[in-house]
């Protein structure tokens, strides 16, 4: 069933960014005066097809998921001698080369369209997310030289307000693929006062980070991650290792064989790693401090052996709604959209000198799996999901390859700047070339995605 609701989440998604990117090309055209003869959602053989509207476009769905395509009247691969003249002024290279320009462009900037009505729809919605307070920092780590600690709430990167962890995430990985220093607002727990803070800011060195380490979990070779509750047990269920050693709802666990347990994740990582071995647990109960011992149960699922003692344990981190009006949640969209794609040509530019692993390149494989895991999450997952894909296809789209949007592009600049068309033999040359170039990038992708699936 999981391999099922996959597929359906992936091509979902595919066919809402294959229609979207498409309607752009398609009603532009239509703005322009050009006539459309297909709009199909896929590609290859036609397999159902309808003809709507006063041109008769032929809507077509074609065998091929990967992918779409509109086809309008054009001299390079239609026969004109028959057309009456009305429709001739309708051929698409007729048009001056503002409409074609702006026709080829259309196709991406509706991808960037979407994603700015959903992040706007969400931001509006108000997304629930872990705040940007930080767990306990391990010793001789980048955050800990730094001077955090553990239990700061970062609400400032460089100047920038944030709230959210995935504000956070996003605006250190900016930062480190630059390789600059981030400058963190953080209030800290007053330990002379309980409840209260303190403001400080401190410098958090990024350049020790190397290209591999971006690929993986970035924040944790730094020493920062996410904030966890307290050990403290909820649920006990009867007949348990932690029933029969004597714990009880309430508890919090302070130790565990002498070392401190920072929060309710480190205890469950150290119970499910420890099957069918004694643990001596200090804790408190109430203003009274006990040590029991508790055995954990082992239990084994998908060939794996893990330690289990049957007791509610919370590790939900702490939650924020963040929402804005609509006005600046569109904002505040339309800045997270060019952010997106800035970082993504950052990357791709990256990957081309050398500083940034081709393994970064995903492929259908890698991106059904994404689909069907935030689909699974909800959707609000999802359609962020959805919103980055969509950011992902715009910015490909324009790269300047032949046979892609940002290839037609440019050969359309050229035409501004020379008065004239780019030769039909050099045109030739570079669709060969581009093809190349797109098979090439597949591979890679295919690839990478293999190399996921054996790892």
């Amino acid at each position: 069933m999981t391999f099922i609701q996959t597929l359906i989440a992936f091509f979902v998604a595919l066919g809402v960014l294959i229609v979207v990117h498409e309607l752009g090309h398609y009603w532009v055209a239509r703005w322009c005066g050009v006539k459309v003869l297909r709009f199909s959602v896929g590609m290859g053989k036609v397999v159902f097809s309808r003809r709507i509207g006063p041109d008769q476009t032929e809507w077509a769905l074609s065998a091929l998921p990967f992918g779409g395509y509109v086809k309008m009247l054009d001299a390079r691969e239609q026969d004109l001698k028959d057309l009456p003249p009305e429709d001739l002024e309708r051929e698409f290279t007729r048009q001056s080369v503002w409409k074609r320009f702006a026709i080829v462009a259309a196709g991406p900037l509706a991808n960037f369209l979407l994603a700015i009505i959903v992040f706007a729809g969400l931001y509006s919605y108000g997304i629930p997310e872990p705040s940007s307070r930080l767990r306990s920092v391990p010793e001789n780590t980048a955050a800990y030289q730094a001077g955090l600690r553990g239990g700061e709430l970062v609400t400032a990167v460089n100047g920038e307000s944030i709230q959210l962890w995935t504000d956070l995430r996003w605006k250190l990985l900016e930062l480190a693929i630059e390789r600059q220093s981030a400058s963190l607002e953080v209030q800290r727990p007053n330990s002379s006062q309980q409840g209260a803070t303190v403001q400080d800011t401190v410098t958090l060195r990024l350049d020790g980070l190397n290209t591999s380490d971006l690929e993986g979990d970035f924040l944790g070779k730094l020493g920062i991650d996410l904030a966890r509750p307290r050990a403290v047990l909820g649920k006990i269920v009867e007949d348990g290792p932690a029933k029969r050693a004597g714990l009880r709802e309430g508890d919090e666990i302070l130790r565990v064989n002498g070392k401190p347990v920072i929060d309710g994740l480190a205890f469950v990582e150290t119970v499910r790693s420890s099957p069918g071995k004694p643990l001596e647990i200090a804790g408190l109960r109430g203003d009274r401090e006990f040590v029991l011992t508790v055995t954990p149960e082992p239990q084994t699922k998908n060939e794996r052996t893990f330690g289990l003692i049957k007791a509610e344990v919370p590790m939900t981190p702490e939650m924020i709604t963040a929402s804005e009006a609509p006005l600046a949640a569109v904002g505040k969209a339309v800045k997270k959209t060019w952010d997106s794609s800035v970082l993504t040509v950052k990357m791709l530019g990256k990957m081309l000198i050398g500083e940034v692993s081709w393994k970064n390149i995903t492929g259908p494989i890698t991106i059904a799996d994404y689909a069907g895991q935030t689909a699974r999450i909800g959707i609000i997952s999802y359609l962020t999901f959805i919103a980055f894909i969509s950011i992902s296809l715009g910015v490909m789209n324009l790269l300047p390859i032949p046979v892609l949007d940002g290839g037609h592009l440019l050969y359309y600049s050229l035409e501004v700047l020379t008065g004239r068309p780019v030769p039909e033999r050099v045109g030739e040359i570079a669709q060969r070339a581009g093809v190349g170039i797109l098979m090439t990038l597949m591979a890679v992708a295919v690839f990478n995605d293999i190399m996921r699936l054996m790892t």
